[in-house]
């Protein structure tokens, strides 16, 4: 089965600006196909503009858009060794949270954007820590 297309990417915004070389490797990682060649499609934002924007300017700055949810890049993402991103609903429940690993990504953002499950299905799977990590099987 061949991966369905979609044209508009997501986006990954970085809200902290302490470490380059975290930020490029993060937006390598997360863009990384899975094993069924699967990929997130994401148009990583690297712009000081949003330096510490936080998830409620964030839900105010898509106030009337069409976007239903953004990838953030915080503090905790660039150091955590998991490179945890918060995923930030804008739509349903705006300002819920839930983190997510990179190369968890493309099923989130796939899914997502093409609405084929809704942001509550990944929130409510996350694991006591908050991070989704994939669906459990079984």
């Amino acid at each position: 089965m061949q991966p369905v297309p979609h044209t508009v990417n997501a986006l990954l915004l970085r809200t902290d600006f302490t470490d380059d070389a975290a930020w490029t490797a993060l937006c390598e990682a997360v863009r990384q196909p899975s094993e069924d060649g699967f990929q997130a499609l994401l148009d990583c934002v690297d712009d000081p503009a949003y330096d510490g924007l936080t998830v409620e300017e964030l839900v105010g700055l898509a106030a009337g858009s069409d976007r239903s949810f953004a990838f953030l890049v915080d503090r905790t993402t660039l150091t955590d060794p998991e490179r945890p991103v918060l995923v930030v609903d804008l739509s349903d429940e705006p300002g819920r949270t839930f983190r997510v690993i990179p190369r968890e990504m493309w099923g989130v953002e796939n899914n997502l954007s093409l609405a084929n499950m809704d942001y509550k299905d990944f929130a409510e799977s996350v694991d006591p820590d908050g991070v989704f990590r994939g669906f459990s099987e079984g």
